[in-house]
């Protein structure tokens, strides 16, 4: 399975983006799909994740409320839409694929993707 994720800009607090993570390889669909991020000097973080059948989600507690993760299945695309951002949303994000759910929470997947920067200023 190979990921890429794409999507990341500069952007002013407050404002929006849609981050997009394409997912290849025969079996890609087959996957619980995780995206976390990583600050400077700053771990690994888990942001969101989405079951492969895409009917169950989960957030860290303090995106729950601003972010939003989908997925296509027809296009092998999982989605995470980004509003009102801040400054501290600064990172590169990444997503990854796991064939475990609860994993990804625990930052542990089976692939991991490339990532897109993300930059937030005030």
């Amino acid at each position: 399975v190979q990921l890429q994720a794409c999507g990341g800009g500069s952007v002013q607090a407050g404002g929006s983006l849609r981050l997009s993570c394409a997912a290849s390889g025969r079996t890609s669909s087959n996957y619980n799909i995780g995206w976390f991020r990583q600050a400077p000097g700053k771990e690994r973080e888990f942001v969101a994740a989405i079951r492969r059948s895409g009917d169950s989600t989960m957030y860290a507690d303090s995106m729950k409320a601003r972010f939003t993760i989908s997925r296509d299945h027809t296009k092998n695309l999982v989605y995470l839409q980004m509003n009102s951002l801040k400054p501290e949303d600064t990172a590169v994000y990444s997503c990854a694929a796991a064939e475990s759910y609860g994993s990804l929470r625990d930052r542990i997947a089976n692939y991991w993707g490339q990532g897109t920067l993300v930059t937030v200023s005030s």
